[in-house]
């Protein structure tokens, strides 16, 4: 399962880190606040190269984060985790799209052009 979810970033906790089967691992966990009706207050888990990103956004900075929810059983109970797959500020995506740095070349320009002409 895919979500998204946005809020303002209202703290970090402390950053976890230790050695698996499988090696290193680290883990930065955040918590994020909704600006809905009535806001909620959800722990984001960023691991491995998440955990950096997650490290660089300021507090008050407003976050879009792409998650997977996932829950497991131990001893007889039941514990879910929000996991960041993806994570980012959130705002106009137009600032975050890349300039072409030179001008097309006239030739790519005029076969473009030759392209969408439409038939009308």
């Amino acid at each position: 399962m895919n979500l998204e979810i946005t809020g303002k970033l209202i703290q970090f906790l402390p950053g976890q880190s230790g050695q698996g089967k499988s090696g290193p691992w680290v883990k930065q966990e955040i918590i994020l606040e909704t600006s809905d009706q009535f806001p909620r207050k959800i722990c984001v888990a960023c691991w491995g190269d998440k955990a950096a990103v997650a490290k660089a956004f300021a507090i008050g900075d407003t976050l879009k984060a792409a998650i997977n929810l996932e829950s497991r059983e131990f001893n007889g109970r039941w514990y879910t985790d929000v996991k960041a797959w993806k994570i980012e500020k959130a705002g106009n995506q137009a600032d975050e799209v890349p300039q072409r740095s030179q001008p097309m070349p006239e030739s790519a320009y005029e076969q473009a052009s030759a392209e969408d002409d439409l038939p009308f």
